[in-house]
């Protein structure tokens, strides 16, 4: 996750008397404001709690009142901070400095404690109803979501709720995975939009998870669901071959094969972005960013027209960076400390080994660039559990025995149908997913063997690293 403090404002309190804000936004989005004096409050918490040695240095107090430059300097010091703290893995996933940023986000919106029932959108457009307070986490929100399908606890941890945005096409964008800092309720109702929404989707990338997930026969349904989404628009390659393949066992049932099939289909489990720019091949190239089997797949654009496909490994990556940039709106002014209205600029930059002795920057300007940071970030982490030995399935039974999976008497009371159970579902809600998966069009390269194609050589090199150790990331 990006985080940064690009402005301040003044402010008054419940007295009258003015104050600066600290407008700590998350991905480039507003996530609360915040005065120093709560922040030198949580710095001495953690403080407390890990030792001066673990605590990065907080910028110090000042006698007199702060010049603006002073101001703008303090601004910069607490984006270091900040930035430091949540890079730290011990600070960063602390429940200290989660909760501080949570009650600061329902500050900053305003939005009291309550009961209220949100709304939780699966893979094929149904919804999910649940009653859950503004000011539950994201972790809550997800175990009220699988109590109510009745998804069991030991798979609860393969899937993840995503804030959603609906584009006027028809399509949506991926604008990030909800995280342990936030607020799903304030996070979406905080945008004051309908194109905003939350899914439940699968969080993992290898494959071999799927078994476990459909194992359960709600974990099934809701695999298969995302499976036909995929393809349905367009994030799955389909020739027509397998397209009659895959429609004839949809038409018979065969939820399993039907996903096994789709499995071996190309870029099954990935997840598409928005038409972005990259410096790969060329500099200002429109490129497709799709994410998933341990990579990121380019469909690059180059300025000839030509269009070229590769891949970059995440274990060939060395290391990689966000960075975000102030722009101004057009007819404004480039002066940073005016009050002319910005957008924020992301980019993704990561150092790729193309050769056993060359190493090389690709940059992608995107929206989604943290989105692509957080999947390439949950790829490392899902191979570095999996090389030491362990699965999701054995991470959530150490959580059970900890006593941090728990659902409250009251959800567990809400016994209702679930909503993916139906043996033989109405086909009007699963359904359609046969109508709509015959309209399917085939969007995207049919094959990777095309003439046109980069090879994986002139990707990725001749060399291979052995497995995955520290160096490597």
């Amino acid at each position: 996750m990006h985080f940064s403090i690009p402005e301040t404002e003044v402010r008054s309190d419940e007295n009258g008397s003015s104050y600066v804000a600290y407008n700590i936004h998350v991905n480039g989005v507003l996530h609360c404001r915040v005065r120093y004096r709560q922040l030198l409050g949580l710095h001495e918490q953690m403080k407390k709690e890990y030792g001066n040695n673990v605590v990065p240095a907080f910028p110090p107090k000042k006698i007199f009142t702060l010049t603006p430059a002073e101001v703008d300097q303090r601004r910069e010091l607490l984006e270091k901070y900040m930035q430091a703290v949540r890079q730290d893995p011990i600070l960063g996933s602390s429940e200290i400095f989660n909760s501080f940023l949570r009650k600061a986000q329902q500050e900053t919106q305003k939005i009291p404690t309550e009961d209220v029932q949100l709304e939780i959108y699966l893979s094929n457009g149904q919804k999910v109803n649940i009653n859950i307070l503004t000011s539950d986490q994201t972790e809550d929100v997800l175990e009220a979501v699988a109590s109510k399908l009745d998804l069991p606890d030991e798979l609860v941890g393969y899937f993840s709720l995503f804030l959603v945005q609906e584009r006027e096409d028809g399509g949506c964008t991926y604008v990030r995975k909800l995280q342990e800092f936030e607020l799903p309720y304030v996070s979406v109702t905080s945008l004051h939009s309908p194109e905003y929404h939350i899914v439940l989707r699968k969080s993992y990338w290898d494959t071999a998870y799927d078994s476990d997930v459909m194992d359960n026969r709600v974990g099934l349904n809701l695999l298969y669901a995302q499976t036909v989404s995929d393809i349905e628009r367009g994030w799955i390659l389909v020739n027509k071959d397998q397209h009659r393949q895959l429609k004839s066992l949809q038409e018979k049932g065969s939820k399993k094969e039907f996903i096994r099939l789709a499995q071996t289909l190309k870029y099954y489990g990935y997840i598409k972005f928005d038409p972005c720019i990259t410096d790969f091949p060329e500099k200002g190239c429109h490129v497709i960013v799709g994410a998933g089997n341990n990579e990121l797949n380019f469909h690059v654009k180059l300025p000839s027209e030509q269009m070229k496909e590769g891949s970059f490994k995440v274990t060939r990556m060395r290391c990689w960076r966000v960075t975000s940039s102030q722009v101004p709106v057009a007819n404004g002014t480039t002066n940073p400390s005016s009050s002319t209205k910005c957008d924020v600029k992301l980019e993704l930059a990561f150092e790729y080994l193309m050769s056993k002795d060359r190493l090389q920057w690709v940059t992608i300007t995107s929206q989604q660039a943290i989105m692509m940071s957080i999947c390439l970030q949950s790829m490392v982490d899902e191979l570095m559990v999996k090389k030491s030995g362990g699965s999701i399935k054995k991470q959530m039974q150490k959580k059970r025995l900890n006593g941090t999976v728990h659902r409250s008497d009251s959800q567990q009371a809400v016994k209702s149908p679930p909503l993916l159970d139906s043996p033989d579902p109405p086909r009007e809600q699963v359904v359609k997913l046969s109508t709509k998966l015959s309209s399917v069009s085939l969007r995207g390269l049919s094959s990777s063997n095309s003439a046109s194609d980069i090879s994986g050589n002139d990707f990725h090199g001749n060399y291979a690293f052995e497995g995955i150790g520290d160096d490597d990331l």
